[in-house]
C-alpha cells in the first residue's frame, strides 16, 4: 500500500489554505458597497429667547469615475444631549435639496437623486428647538443622524451618519486659573473642551485650547479617540454586515474585547481584510501555544487595538464603532509646526497603560509615560481630551490644584 508522502499533505493543505484566502479576499472585495460620501459644513446657530435655530449643508458626493448612485430617500433624526431633563423641549427638523440641476419641491418632497460618477450635490437642513424654560441652561449638544438610502448595483443600501453640533463650548483655560498637577519630575494640566466631532479642526482645537498657556518645552497631548472622531472615522453597527469569518473568529476574543462582537471585528476586517486578519489569527494562536503572547495584534495591525466598540466611549459615541485614527504621526508633524511644542497622540487607560502612537519630533518618551500613567484626562466624561505635559523646572511658577 502506498502512502501519500507528509509533504505532499502539506502542500495540499498550504494550497487549500491559499484557495481560502483568495476566496475571502474576492468576497470582501466584491461585497455590497456604495461610494457616496457624505459631509457635514457650514453650522450656523441662531439663538432666540426659547429658540434656537440650527442651520447647515450636507454634501454628498460620489468619488467613482463611472457608477452611478440613487438618493431616493432622506430624513433627519435628531437626539439633543442635555445638562438636565429636557421634558417640555420640541425639536424640529426640515431638509431642502439644493440640486444644480433639479428645483425642490416646494412641499418639502424629496424627490428621487441621480449622483452621476465624479459628481456631487447638497442639501440645507434647518432644525427649530424650542422649549419654556432657558436653552442655554438646558442644552449641550446635538447628535444629528442621517438616515439614507443608497440605491445602484450594488443593491439597495441604508446609511446611517452621525454628526455632533455642539451647543456651548467653554471658555479656554487661562494663566492664571490654571492648577497644574505634580506628577514624577513633570507637572500635568488635563484641557477640557467641548465635545468634539466631525466639523472640528483638530490642529484648531488644539490651538483655540492650548496656546494661552504653551510654553517651549512642553508637550501637547490628544486622545486617539478624540482625534478619530474628529477624522470622522467612527460609524454605527448598522452599516456594518458582519460575514461567517467575522461570527466565528469574534467568539475566541475575551468578551471585554472590542474584537469580541461581530460588527466590531468585521470593522477590522473591513480596513485591512479578511485574509490577514485570518492569517493573524492562525499565526498568533500557533505562537500562543508556544508561549508567545499578543501576535494577533501585531499582525493584524495597529487598527486591530484601537478599535472602540458600542459603549467604548462618551456619549454618543458610545453607540457606534470607532476606529482609531488615520495618519497619526502625519497630525503630530503638522500640529508640532503650527504650535510650536511637541505633540503626540495617546492611548492611556485607567490601569496604568501608556501608548504613544505617534508624536512630533524631540518628544520624550520618558517624560510621557511618566506624567500619563495617573490617567489624568480620565476614562468617563470628564470631555478633558487634551492634556498638557510640562517637564520639571518650566518658565512659569507652577500651582497644585487645591
Amino acid at each position: 500500500m502506498n502512502l501519500i508522502p507528509i509533504w505532499t499533505i502539506g502542500l495540499l493543505v498550504l494550497l487549500l489554505y491559499a484557495l481560502l484566502l483568495v476566496g475571502l479576499e474576492l468576497a470582501h472585495r466584491l461585497r455590497p458597497a456604495s461610494p457616496l460620501l457624505l459631509r457635514a459644513s457650514d453650522v450656523e446657530l441662531n439663538r432666540r429667547h426659547g429658540e434656537l435655530q440650527i442651520t447647515g449643508t450636507l454634501t454628498i458626493h460620489n468619488p467613482h469615475r463611472r457608477m452611478e448612485v440613487f438618493v431616493p430617500e432622506i430624513r433627519l433624526a435628531p437626539t439633543l444631549l442635555g445638562r438636565a431633563s429636557l421634558a417640555g423641549v420640541t425639536i424640529d427638523s426640515r431638509i431642502t435639496p439644493e440640486h444644480a440641476d433639479a428645483p425642490a419641491r416646494a412641499d418639502g418632497y424629496w424627490a428621487a437623486y441621480i449622483v452621476k460618477g465624479r459628481r456631487s450635490t447638497s442639501a440645507r437642513y434647518e432644525l427649530t428647538i424650542k422649549a419654556e424654560q432657558d436653552l442655554a441652561a438646558l442644552l449641550d449638544t446635538l447628535w444629528l443622524e442621517v438616515k439614507w438610502v443608497n440605491y445602484g448595483p450594488f443593491g439597495r443600501l441604508w446609511r446611517r451618519d452621525g454628526i455632533l453640533i455642539p451647543l456651548q463650548r467653554p471658555e479656554p483655560l487661562t494663566q492664571a486659573a490654571a492648577r497644574w498637577r505634580i506628577g514624577e519630575h513633570c507637572q500635568v494640566l488635563p484641557l477640557g473642551t467641548h465635545l468634539l466631532g466631525v466639523l472640528d479642526d483638530p490642529i484648531s482645537v488644539l490651538r483655540e485650547y492650548a496656546t494661552p498657556l504653551l510654553e517651549p518645552g512642553d508637550v501637547l497631548t490628544i486622545g486617539e479617540t478624540p482625534l478619530a472622531v474628529m477624522q470622522g472615522r467612527y460609524h454605527h453597527p448598522e452599516m456594518v454586515t458582519p460575514t461567517p469569518l467575522a461570527r466565528l473568529l469574534c467568539r475566541v476574543f475575551h468578551p471585554t474585547s472590542s474584537l469580541a462582537t461581530a460588527c466590531g471585528l468585521q470593522s477590522l476586517i473591513d480596513l485591512v481584510g479578511p485574509a490577514r486578519v485570518l492569517n493573524a489569527w492562525v499565526l498568533g494562536t500557533l505562537l500562543k501555544l508556544l508561549g508567545q503572547k499578543g501576535w494577533f495584534y501585531r499582525l493584524a495591525g495597529d487598527q486591530a487595538r484601537l478599535i472602540d466598540d458600542v459603549t467604548g466611549t462618551t456619549p454618543p459615541y458610545d453607540q457606534t464603532i470607532v476606529l482609531g485614527p488615520e495618519a497619526p504621526q502625519q497630525f503630530c508633524r503638522d500640529a508640532a509646526a503650527a504650535l510650536g511644542v511637541g505633540v503626540a497622540v495617546v492611548d492611556v487607560n485607567d490601569l496604568g497603560r501608556v501608548k504613544v502612537l505617534a508624536a512630533s519630533a524631540g518628544c520624550d518618551q520618558a517624560l510621557l509615560q511618566r506624567a500619563l500613567r495617573p490617567n489624568p484626562a480620565g476614562n468617563a466624561d470628564e470631555r478633558t481630551p487634551l492634556v498638557l505635559v510640562r517637564p520639571a523646572g518650566g518658565e512659569t511658577d507652577l500651582k497644585t490644584a487645591p
